[in-house]
């Protein structure tokens, strides 16, 4: 069948229509005259529906086929069964649904096609640093130097192959992301319910669903029997959403993003059946919106890349400026232009280096290994570092600062009993804690409120895992947990009135095995359960329930509701008329253990943590207070209230902002933009399909490895093996180390080049002999690069580097006091190499003894300088000669090389060395130490330095406090 459709609209009316239909067919045109009404032009049988939608001018369409959540739902199923066409007895017909289909498509989501692996593999040469290393490596080979261009050629492979098999791993977030649609769905058509695939869905389709189904698009229900849908997916709350058939006003639709009346995309049927109307499919539902985002955003470049990329830059400036240094000296010199040419480029050309990219690749390496013993897997290789820079924390409740496992804290029985319960979640461990003292009649009604619960119960506790709604189970392990065992095996159940969103209660009749008394048990939400009471429990006797008792008892409930805690009635009696209050359960998701001193601990160093999350405010501002945040009016906002902000008025808030409650995903990623416009560091989150594409946006993504969904855990950059939020301060304080121990590297690698660029330079430049000959320089370069160098990246974790600050991402790898440092090591290693070369050369030959005692002195300089370089303030007795047990190795195995070096006759005609007598060790020894002692005295003034402008910074501040008070103390006279 072909169509044209051609319109012209002005104000959202339709005034020219031109149709060009073929002879047999007509069509039905919807037109949309305001938000959420349609209506048709005509009404023929074997028709296509199309709308002509008046937000787009001058263009035919078909977004008129779906219907967004608001609409759906602030519609009557009867008009959504009128304006898409469809009958709920019959549902639509087989030819109907191919011609629908030819305008809307199939139940899928459009995926941009992969890169082919080589393409991914030369992806990772594009980094400025590589760059700049095949550079070096090309004109190395030009100048006939193979030696070193197989060097730095293999150290881009190994980089380039690291990253790239690291990359392979990452980056399946869209493909989970579509395992969450079901395969095949139960579906009503021609009259007829059978089973379909769900990618052959349409607008109009009736669907049912039954406990254990997956929503295999978004539906408006018209018949729902108890029907509960499991939506923490998408919203984070713990418990299912009940759902409805009636109308859903504007004004009630939840900012978490459900609606009572509608079923979503992906989401899990708990309880009951239902029936409903597809309203939206593919990426126009609510689960496609969230795919959408998820292409359309991209991970931010890590801190560290741009802090190689800008490295990169500097040393091509410092290369080009070296040359054009060296190019004047060698004029002024009269050196023929040539071989300054050849002199400057290899100079420059060994100033890169070439390790660098390797130590930093095997330093990641190893943080992303100690961080998977700390229960911590990231799966990128830069994002180890990152966790060091974070500087704000958005964290999930559900599942991240709580174990996402409901569990019974407060206890008040009908005698006036008020007890705390101990422990976390659905496992035995904890008791009860009777806040007026122990006492035999307390202990037994608590005894008897815990045993009527867990007898009104369906749940199921095996082997610490719940089997069952989230609140029965948390009442089920409270009476565990208090010695009350197999309860419901005393009874023998009658009757059920299940739980309904109607009645708020769950009814259950029951007969005692042993008495053979029939009795009906109740328990629901507090309001309801004492409408229904009577009397009340009182020192084991029956009392009249007055109205004084039961303002007392609401009272009591609403109290335990501003702390965030769901709080349950529990009653029982003959009939359900004539009740017995017998107490109340408060219940929650309570905060992990450990939780309140991680986000203390990582306050305390600078870390900003906020709450992000889909739950109630009272909830989330109960466990916000109970983990260490601090709530305070202003800190506290809506996903309601931040739909009114524009996003210059959110950036100038979300800084100061502590709790975010009633977020939708959208939410989630206008925070992480304002934040990161502020210029944070942001680390996410997140165990839900809700939280996928603000994980990826966030400079850190982090997952539930337990609790989260297959999505989420695609989508982040870290994984929490244990879902605990401690393992996050454990990571970032690895993150911390990590940069730590690059920078040390890199101090060592600068004052090592700088002293080879500068003995070469000064000798070729000044026409005196060289130093070194060229096996001696490839020797140093080998080792200047090798195991002393790459075991820096291995020193283990500073306590003092934890507690600091996260770092300046604006700062650069190299800084002014790191220029200072390796200035002033380089200084004295070049002297005392000078010095021992020009006393050795007495007679103006260069003898093979002069080049191996100068060799020798090189050598022994950069293994005491690779010990001054392990702490950039701390002494090396203060950290431990062997903590760092592979540098211990590594300058053993580098002893061993050089004594071969110097006695071995094989490699004395190597190296043109010969043996030295122990005297002149001594002497080296006591020489080259020089550098080792310099470094700690200057470290030693550092300290002092910083301690000074601490105590002065400190008294500036209590002067200050102190003449403010005195100040307000004049004005008060």
């Amino acid at each position: 069948m072909s169509m044209k459709i051609s319109a012209r609209f002005h104000r959202g009316n339709l005034h020219n229509v031109d149709e060009k239909i073929p002879n047999g067919h007509s069509t039905i045109i919807y037109i949309r005259e305001g938000p959420g009404v349609l209506s048709s032009s005509c009404s023929t049988p074997e028709n296509t529906i199309l709308e002509v939608p008046s937000t787009t001018p001058d263009t035919g369409g078909v977004s008129g086929m779906w219907l967004s959540g608001r609409e759906g739902g602030g519609l009557p199923w009867e008009e959504i069964s009128r304006v898409l066409h469809t009958d709920p007895n019959l549902g639509i017909s087989s030819r109907e649904v191919l011609n629908r289909r030819q305008l809307v498509g199939y139940n899928e989501f459009s995926e941009a096609v992969d890169d082919p692996l080589w393409k991914k593999y030369l992806g990772q040469f594009k980094e400025p640093l590589i760059l700049l290393l095949l550079a070096s490596s090309f004109v190395s080979l030009c100048m006939g130097q193979f030696d070193d261009a197989v060097v730095i050629t293999l150290a881009i492979v190994i980089v380039a192959s690291v990253a790239f098999i690291q990359e392979l791993r990452t980056d399946k977030a869209l493909e989970e992301l579509k395992k969450q649609v079901p395969a095949t769905c139960t579906c009503l058509r021609d009259g007829n319910i059978r089973e379909y695939q769900a990618r052959e869905l349409v607008p109009g389709d009736i669907v049912h669903l039954n406990i254990g189904d997956r929503v295999p698009a978004d539906l408006r229900l018209f018949e729902a029997l108890d029907l509960s849908i499991d939506e923490s997916s998408f919203t984070g709350e713990t418990e299912p959403a009940p759902k409805i058939c009636s109308v859903i006003t504007t004004s009630n639709y939840s900012t978490s993003g459900s609606m009572g009346n509608l079923a979503y995309m992906g989401t899990f049927v708990r309880t009951g059946r239902g029936k409903g109307i597809v309203i939206s499919t593919g990426e126009k539902s609510q689960f496609g919106e969230l795919f959408r985002m998820m292409q359309e955003e991209e991970a931010p470049r890590t801190p560290l890349q741009k802090n190689m990329d800008e490295l990169a830059k500097k040393l091509s400036v410092f290369s080009f400026g070296f040359i054009g240094i060296v190019f004047i000296l060698g004029l002024y010199q009269g050196i023929p232009i040539h071989k300054i040419f050849n002199i400057a480029v290899s100079l420059a050309v060994a100033a890169i280096p070439e390790g660098l990219p390797i130590v930093v690749t095997m330093t990641l390496c190893l943080g992303i290994r100690r961080m998977a013993q700390r229960s911590a897997l990231v799966k990128g290789l830069h994002t180890v570092e990152t966790l060091g820079c974070v500087t704000t924390v958005c964290s999930d409740k559900t599942g991240t600062l709580t174990k996402n496992e409901m569990t019974v804290t407060s206890i008040a029985t009908s005698e006036g009993d008020e007890c705390r319960m101990t422990g976390v979640g659905y496992s035995t461990d904890g008791e009860v804690v009777f806040e007026g003292g122990y006492s035999e009649l307390a202990n037994e009604a608590v005894t008897k409120l815990l045993e009527t619960g867990a007898v009104c119960n369906n749940a199921q506790i095996i082997g610490g895992q719940l089997l069952g709604q989230p609140t029965e189970g948390a009442i089920l392990a409270a009476a565990i947990k208090h010695g009350v065992y197999n309860a419901r095996d005393k009874y023998q159940r009658l009757e059920e009135i299940p739980f309904k969103s109607e009645t708020k209660t769950m009814s259950v009749k029951v007969k005692n095995k042993k008495t053979g008394e029939v009795e009906w048990i109740v328990k629901g939400a507090i309001e309801a359960v004492l409408r229904s009471c009577t009397h009340y429990h009182q020192n084991m006797a029956l009392l009249p329930l007055s109205q004084e008792k039961q303002h007392k008892i609401l009272t009591a409930s609403l109290e335990r509701g501003r702390q965030g805690l769901r709080v349950i009635g529990i009653a029982r009696g003959s009939s359900l008329l004539e009740l017995s209050y017998m107490g109340m359960l408060g219940i929650m998701d309570p905060p992990r253990e450990g939780a309140r001193s991680s986000v203390t601990t990582l306050q305390s160093t600078g870390v900003r943590v906020k709450m992000v999350t889909g739950d109630a405010q009272e909830t989330a501002c109960a466990i916000a207070q109970a983990v260490g945040l601090h709530v305070r009016p202003g800190t506290v906002f809506s996903g309601e209230q931040l739909d009114n902000m524009d996003d210059r008025v959110l950036t100038g808030l979300v800084s100061d902002a502590t709790v975010f409650y009633r977020v939708s995903p959208r939410h989630k990623l206008r925070i992480v933009k304002a934040l990161q416009e502020c210029g944070e560091i942001v680390g996410m989150t997140g165990d839900g399909v809700n939280d996928v594409v603000a994980l990826k946006r966030a400079n850190i993504g982090i997952s539930m490895g337990k609790m989260g969904s297959a999505v989420s855990k695609e989508a982040a950059d870290m994984i929490l093996n244990d879902d605990n939020f401690t393992t996050i301060l454990s990571a970032i304080e690895e993150g911390k180390c990590i940069f730590h121990n690059i920078s040390n590297f890199v101090q060592f690698q600068v004052s090592t080049s700088l002293v080879a660029l500068s003995l070469i330079a000064l000798s070729t430049l000044f026409g005196l002999p060289s130093p070194l000959n060229p096996m001696q320089i490839l020797l140093i370069n080998v080792i200047m690069d090798g195991p002393p160098a790459l075991t820096l990246g291995m020193e283990p974790i500073d306590d003092d580097v934890k507690v600091q600050p996260p770092r300046d991402t604006t700062k650069d790898l190299i800084t002014k006091k790191l220029i200072k440092n390796c200035v002033i090591s380089a200084s004295v290693i070049i002297c005392g190499t000078l010095w021992v070369f020009r006393s050795e050369m007495s007679d103006g030959v260069v003898t093979a003894r002069d080049t191996t005692m100068t060799f020798a002195c090189f050598v022994m300089y950069d293994m005491f300088n690779a010990m001054s370089c392990r702490s950039e303030s701390k002494s090396v007795l203060e950290i431990g000669i062997t903590s760092n047990w592979y540098l211990f190795v590594a300058l053993t195995a580098t002893i061993v090389c050089l004594l071969g070096v110097v006695y071995l006759p094989f490699l004395q005609w190597v190296f043109q060395t010969e043996g030295i007598h122990i005297s002149d060790w001594i002497h080296l020894l006591c020489l080259t130490s020089t550098v080792l002692l310099v470094s700690e005295f200057r470290k030693f003034l550092d300290r002092r330095h910083e301690y000074s402008a601490a105590v002065f910074s400190s008294k500036r501040f209590w002067s200050s406090k102190k003449s403010s008070k005195s100040s307000s103390w004049v004005d008060e006279v």
